[in-house]
């Protein structure tokens, strides 16, 4: 197989010729990089750290030693949790979580905007770039033309929540544009949770990076007090129950003693003591609620997630985008790689002779 060989004199005598096209192709790609760069709108970016604290141990063995001090095995911290900090990003990318963020009230640094809902700040006051209008423009006449149905559920109130399940193609966009300005990663080492929010306003993104921080506290809050806030609700409704009920045996017994207390007869005696023996057995039903009720708030308070904030949202004073200088690099780079092939097609006989 013959060797390939170049005539490196040549290559670069064929360059110094063409040196007047290239710094030309050059200019052009300056002035482009400079109009691409100056119509990228500002993003900036607001960044909050968290720490969630493991109360699995201390708290919950002083409520085990409380239960075992009833006769009651309660084992607690040895249950498995489905929701864990890995899968936290994907959480906050569910339609649940991110229509919770519709409602937030947000001010923009120039006060131009003020106490506006979120949800239509980012339909309403985005900017764009110049060329993403003709693709815009396209879908709009496609649309028009196919009679494209833009809506899909119920709209509701503005401002509102709109339903997770039935959202229409506005408040589809919404969330995705949404979950496309959160990045949220978790070090599986330590367990922090980072949660970085972009927008095009500094004092927006460091009030949606507190929003969002706050809505996953209650999120996973919500998920792991379900079961033990469930169990506090049902042994409420028993103890109302267990108290009427004593209520009303206690009632009974006293009424039937004022009546009779001048008897002397058995039978009143014996059901003297039935309805004494039955008003104490409701009285122990009673007194078992009321501490299977405690237990019940002891979980619930047991099962409460703690954060630790390791770093609180601020408002950017630089903004995120590209530097300009790279982008003028990486389109001169461009430009002269693209024009040096163009030779090297022109002159490929000659370079390889």
């Amino acid at each position: 197989m013959d060797k390939i060989r170049i005539n490196v004199p040549k290559v670069l005598s064929i360059i110094r010729a063409d040196k007047k096209t290239t710094g030309i192709w050059c200019g052009i790609a300056a002035v482009v990089a400079v109009v691409v760069a100056f119509s990228i709108p500002r993003i900036y970016k607001s960044a909050v750290m968290l720490a969630p604290e493991d109360t699995s141990n201390g708290f919950s063995g002083n409520i085990s030693s409380l239960a075992s001090m009833v006769g009651m095995n309660m084992k607690f911290g040895n249950n498995g949790d489905a929701i864990y900090p890995e899968i936290y990003p994907d959480a906050m990318e569910s339609t649940a979580f991110l229509v919770k963020l519709f409602p937030v009230k947000v001010t923009s640094k120039d006060g131009k905007i003020k106490d506006m809902p979120y949800s239509e700040y980012i339909s309403m006051h985005q900017k764009q770039t110049w060329w993403s209008y003709p693709a815009q423009w396209l879908r709009a006449a496609i649309k028009a033309m196919t009679g494209g149905d833009d809506e899909g559920g119920p709209a509701g109130a503005a401002g509102s929540e709109p339903d997770p399940f039935y959202l229409t193609k506005k408040q589809f966009d919404i969330c995705k544009a949404i979950g496309g300005n959160i990045l949220c990663h978790v070090d599986k080492k330590t367990s922090v949770i980072s949660i970085t929010f972009t927008d095009q306003d500094p004092l927006i993104a460091a009030t949606m990076a507190n929003a969002v921080m706050t809505q996953l506290q209650e999120f996973i809050t919500q998920y792991r007090t379900r079961k033990a806030r469930h169990d506090a609700a049902y042994m409420e409704q028993l103890l109302k129950e267990a108290e009427k009920e004593y209520a009303h045996s206690r009632h009974v017994y006293a009424a039937f003693c004022d009546a009779n207390s001048d008897a002397m007869l058995q039978s009143v005696r014996t059901k003297m003591d039935a309805l004494e023996n039955d008003m104490q057995l409701k009285f122990n039903i009673y007194t078992q609620v009321v501490e299977q009720l405690q237990l019940a708030r002891a979980r619930v308070q047991e099962r409460m997630p703690a954060f630790t904030t390791l770093q609180n949202a601020t408002v950017p004073i630089k903004h995120s985008n590209t530097p300009k200088v790279f982008i003028l690099a990486v389109f001169l780079m461009l430009a002269i790689g693209l024009r040096l092939a163009i030779l090297a097609f022109r002159h490929y006989k000659e370079i390889l002779s």
